[in-house]
């Protein structure tokens, strides 16, 4: 589908995927200007991917996962996949700092 081709779509897709946020909320949660964002929301608006709600001035996306179907469980199963290797990641990186530690804390000891 090639709303969700352009990665920063589908980083603004997982930011709304369980909250409801304004356009300015989006555009703050991303080095990208305000118009880029709208123009994005726009985009997924017209794919059915995202539902707007209007309180006074302000416009409120989030993401319609029932308008989505089986592509909303693609996506789920791709940023879990995606948090799986982050933190797989991130747990190596603890283990060679922790073994780093206790290498210089036993060349530290050393008489």
């Amino acid at each position: 589908m090639k709303a969700i081709s352009e990665p920063r779509r589908r980083a603004i897709l997982r930011l709304i995927w369980d909250d409801e946020m304004s356009a300015g909320q989006i555009a703050d949660s991303f080095e990208v200007t305000f118009g880029a964002v709208s123009q994005h929301l726009k985009v997924l608006r017209d794919a059915g991917l995202v539902v707007v709600r209007k309180d006074g001035t302000k416009r409120y996306y989030r993401a319609d996962r029932a308008g989505m179907g089986p592509l909303a469980s693609y996506l789920e199963s791709m940023w879990v996949s995606s948090l799986d290797t982050l933190a797989a990641l991130a747990e190596e990186a603890q283990r060679e700092e922790a073994q780093r530690d206790k290498a210089q804390r036993e060349k530290e000891a050393e008489p």
